[in-house]
């Protein structure tokens, strides 16, 4: 994340210009749409010179991926919320909504 953006989405942390990192984080259930729908979805938007987020390209393996994907969330522009039939049954991805509309609250 760029030094100058100031870290996490707490309104004591709202920076005055910020540097975002991506254009575009997109919020999915892997297992029911990452093979088709978001895989096409990442390829429009890239094709179209967005600066996506993508978990399976951007972390480290053996990174702990909790801290990498909210580090993605609070850096990205804006975030795309992928609904499908077993989003809401996913623990992480119900964080990643809390984390998102923080976000949004934020930088109103």
């Amino acid at each position: 994340m760029d030094a100058s953006r100031a870290e996490g989405c707490s309104s004591s942390s709202i920076p005055i210009s910020p540097q975002w990192v991506y254009d575009v984080f997109v919020s999915f259930r892997g297992t029911d749409t990452r093979k088709k729908f978001t895989s096409h979805l990442f390829v429009a938007l890239e094709d179209n010179g967005f600066r996506t987020f993508r978990d399976d390209k951007e972390l480290e393996r053996g990174e702990f991926i909790s801290d990498g994907l909210l580090k993605a969330i609070e850096g990205s522009r804006i975030s795309l919320i992928v609904f499908s039939k077993d989003y809401a049954g996913s623990r992480w991805c119900l964080d990643e909504l809390v984390k998102i509309m923080d976000c949004k609250e934020t930088f109103k």
